[in-house]
């Protein structure tokens, strides 16, 4: 769904309509809070570039609190932010006036600065914000730099996949075949004591036995990965693609990515290629989670061996009713039921937790989980 609109005093509302002229009339309402919260959050963005007007580069020359942060903003910091405190038809305005108004193109129309910039998440998720406004020569140049974060994002939740789903050296079952590592050195001395040659003082080996690697026996299990792709999750829509690519390549395991909003996308095609995913992925518009819920109950072939794993903040853009029924009915037919908070590297839980309750009451599982605590968890879970 839209951000929703923060909750601000009268004074700090005609602070934001006013700008800096406005400070010295409200200090007294703004009170000691003026530099922390939503309010001083949002000021400082909208500072950082209307402040130019005034010659400046969007700093605030109040220096409230004596900190910089306006200045300090790098563009894709700044369009992350206002994307998280302000509503959508603020946001299309805000980079409206940026690229007409006042220039500030780097991200989203100057090929040669995205060439230069160094990838990481924050530029990932700018990126994902700003595609649409991309002539073809950027967005060419900005898929190669989304390819770059998504292959060091898949390299390190590889590893804990890798960990929660490869089986584990079990000591109790050996064999008389494997690998040099899997040598079993004491138990074949242990069983081959009595071929010892008290003469010669030597130890004859006739058979070498090895421990076994028992491996998860992972057999047509579905895992259907149901995302949210309001504006507020982009973060958790980046970790999701980069999962399910994770995923796609396990024995036994098929892979579903649906992302929604009030309409449903089934990524599934594109699943194994995270990159294709997230350029077609389309942010922001409203929140039907349990239209998508039901749209991932239609694809379950195997009840008792299907895990439905919804990540949304679970502000409900439709009736709650339909959520709770389709997930009471998903765990009445054997099927389980993940619902994710938040799937990014901090996992902040931001959510509405009184239906997340209601969820918990008809079987779900609700909770914030790193991607990998989220292989850990399916790991268990697959049997």
């Amino acid at each position: 769904m839209p951000n929703p609109p923060p909750d601000l005093t009268p004074a700090e509302r005609w602070r934001l309509l006013l700008g800096e002229a406005g400070q010295p009339g409200l200090q007294a309402a703004l009170g000691d809070g003026s530099g922390a919260g939503a309010g001083a959050a949002m000021d400082r963005a909208l500072a950082w570039l209307y402040g130019r007007d005034d010659g400046g580069h969007g700093a605030d020359t109040l220096d409230r609190q004596g900190g910089t942060e306006g200045s300090q903003l790098s563009v894709p910091d700044w369009i992350n932010q206002i994307h998280e405190l302000f509503p959508k038809e603020t946001i299309e305005r805000l980079e409206r006036d940026a690229i007409e108004r006042y220039g500030i193109d780097e991200v989203v129309t100057n090929p040669a600065v995205l060439e230069r910039a160094t990838p990481n998440p924050a530029l990932l998720a700018a990126v994902m914000r700003t595609k649409h406004l991309m002539n073809p020569e950027v967005l060419a140049m900005a898929r190669k730099l989304v390819a770059k974060v998504v292959q060091e994002l898949i390299e390190k939740l590889a590893k804990d996949l890798h960990r929660a789903f490869s089986g584990t050296r079990r000591r109790t079952e050996l064999s008389y075949q494997g690998a040099a590592n899997q040598f079993a050195a004491r138990e074949t001395l242990r069983r081959n004591l009595r071929h010892y040659d008290p003469a010669t003082r030597r130890l004859i080996v006739q058979r070498p036995v090895f421990y076994t690697h028992q491996r998860k026996h992972l057999e047509r299990w579905q895992i259907l990965l149901v995302v949210d792709q309001s504006g507020s999750m982009v973060g958790s829509v980046i970790h999701a693609a980069v999962t399910a690519a994770c995923l796609w390549g396990l024995p036994g395991v098929k892979t579903h990515l649906i992302a929604f909003d009030t309409d449903i996308v089934d990524l599934t095609d594109e699943a194994h290629d995270p990159v294709e995913t997230l350029m077609k992925v389309q942010l922001g518009g409203g929140t039907f989670i349990g239209k998508a819920v039901q749209y991932a109950a239609e694809q379950i072939e195997v009840p008792k061996r299907a895990i439905v794993v919804v990540i949304s903040d679970f502000y409900e853009g439709m009736g709650e009713y339909v959520l709770i029924d389709q997930v009471r009915g998903l765990v009445a037919q054997g099927s389980q039921v993940l619902g994710l908070a938040a799937l990014d590297e901090q996992a902040n839980p931001v959510y509405d937790r009184e239906l997340a309750r209601k969820l918990v009451d008809v079987g779900a599982h609700v909770g914030a989980m790193t991607p990998g605590q989220l292989a850990g968890w399916l790991a268990e879970k697959i049997k």
